[in-house]
């Protein structure tokens, strides 16, 4: 059987090569398809689901299965800068005055009694005055961090991938958002780590799915974004987060909260670790409130998890250098992050009111104060289509399928970043890509 449904997936990539299945075609419906080759409708699934995993066709949620117009990029999106001119893709904001700020810290870091400590091998605890000022910038009404319970990794997606490390073993579950951070996903499969999608509506995750999917088969944890979740935006208000954390308690479940973009939402409830401290791992970095080339993530860990979240670092060599800890423990004290985070906050208003303007009328979606929007693109438009219609005009956006986890799941979208050209570029390229969904893929001439 195997055999059978590998034979006839490659028949169909070979249409595909051969031109006669182009770019944009709906495939048969998989009934369809079993009944036109005298397979069954599980083997068709099958067929279809192999076709995906090569990246040849793109399912979306609704509408069908159709060819995919280029192939997928062999690192997961948003990995690298992207090579357009326009880069929509990545959002590593950086406002007016910053690198003055930041390298004025660096200063203390000349001396060479400061240096000669800074240069020492740090462990995954980093030290006493990283963890108090972790503790006192994540800190919040509602919510202090012990500093003892704060370890320290190169960036956010390290302090991610060890706290899923040490939650869940390999050939587990992780339970995830439908819609997720691209990089779990590499993380996951890097782990041997299944992720079950988890349904979410307009205030996010859904507890009832969490509960009901550990009920149907056991979950080693869960990673979730209560703040501005990337890719939608959306902040769960206070009660979706006390009900969360009631069922995280009933399971015995422990969440991996990413809380990287909540610095932008100083209206947002406490974190979810506030409401079920000895159930959350929160996980934060400065590659984004401060800068992405010297940086440090941070695992806030419950008492009982310490431990092996610190093996997971150390086994994955994922703990912070000493120099760029040390580098950002000043930043983090001497009221430099507090300052970089007002003006990003500051920008990041600015770029959404460009984005509000330019695509005014267009189903984009957002959190207050994001550097990102999510858009659900106008029929006939799908969003490998447009993804590639916009590199003709230079410009990158990610595709839905980049953030969708499961078959068939992915919605006709775009995640449009905001951050990184500066505002009048990204207004022209918001204002191209409007005119681009007005028109349908037909009327884009190929060059």
């Amino acid at each position: 059987m195997a055999r059978d449904f590998r034979q006839a997936a490659d028949a169909v990539a070979a249409q595909i090569a051969a031109g006669r299945l182009r770019p944009g075609d709906r495939l048969p419906t998989q009934r369809a398809f079993a009944r036109r080759h005298g397979v069954a409708e599980s083997t068709a699934s099958r067929v279809y689901a192999e076709l995906a995993r090569r990246g040849l066709v793109t399912g979306e949620v609704g509408r069908g299965t159709f060819v995919r117009a280029a192939a997928p990029a062999a690192d997961p999106a948003l990995a690298e800068p992207a090579a357009a001119r326009v880069d929509l893709e990545l959002n590593y904001p950086v406002t007016a005055g910053q690198s003055e700020l930041l390298a004025a810290g660096l200063t203390r870091l000349a001396r060479p009694d400061v240096l000669a400590a800074a240069l020492r091998p740090t462990g995954a605890a980093g030290t006493p005055a990283a963890r108090a000022a972790v503790a006192g910038v994540l800190g919040r009404p509602g919510w202090a961090p012990e500093p003892d319970g704060v370890l320290f990794a190169g960036n956010g997606r390290q302090a991610i991938a060890a706290a899923v490390a040490a939650l869940v073993r390999p050939g587990g579950r992780l339970g995830v958002e439908a819609l997720t951070y691209p990089v779990v996903k590499a993380v996951a499969a890097r782990l041997g780590v299944t992720l079950v999608p988890l349904e979410c509506d307009g205030e996010g995750l859904l507890p009832g799915a969490l509960a009901a999917a550990h009920r149907a088969a056991p979950l080693g944890g869960v990673y979730v974004q209560p703040t501005l979740h990337n890719p939608l935006g959306v902040t769960m208000p206070d009660r979706r987060r006390a009900e969360l954390a009631a069922v995280l308690r009933e399971t015995g479940l422990t969440a991996v909260e990413d809380a990287i973009w909540s610095f932008l939402r100083e209206d947002a409830p406490p974190p979810l670790a506030a409401y079920a401290p000895e159930r959350v791992i929160l996980a934060d970095s400065t590659s984004k409130r401060l800068a992405p080339g010297l940086t440090a993530g941070f695992a806030v860990t419950p008492a009982g998890l310490t431990a092996p979240v610190t093996a997971a670092l150390r086994s994955g060599g994922w703990a912070a250098a000493g120099y760029a800890l040390a580098a950002v423990t000043g930043w983090l004290t001497d009221g430099t992050a507090t300052a970089i985070a007002a003006a990003k906050r500051a920008d990041a208003r600015h770029r959404q009111q460009i984005a509000a303007e330019a695509l005014a009328g267009l189903a984009t979606a957002s959190g207050p104060g994001s550097y990102f929007c999510w858009w659900e693109l106008p029929a006939p438009w799908r969003a490998d289509t447009f993804v590639a219609a916009a590199a003709r005009h230079g410009i990158a956006v990610t595709p839905a399928a980049s953030f969708a986890v499961g078959p068939h799941r992915t919605p006709a979208a775009v995640r449009i970043g905001l951050a990184s050209p500066p505002p009048p570029v990204l207004r022209r390229a918001l204002t191209t890509l409007a005119a681009l969904a007005r028109t349908g893929p037909d009327d884009v001439a190929p060059e």
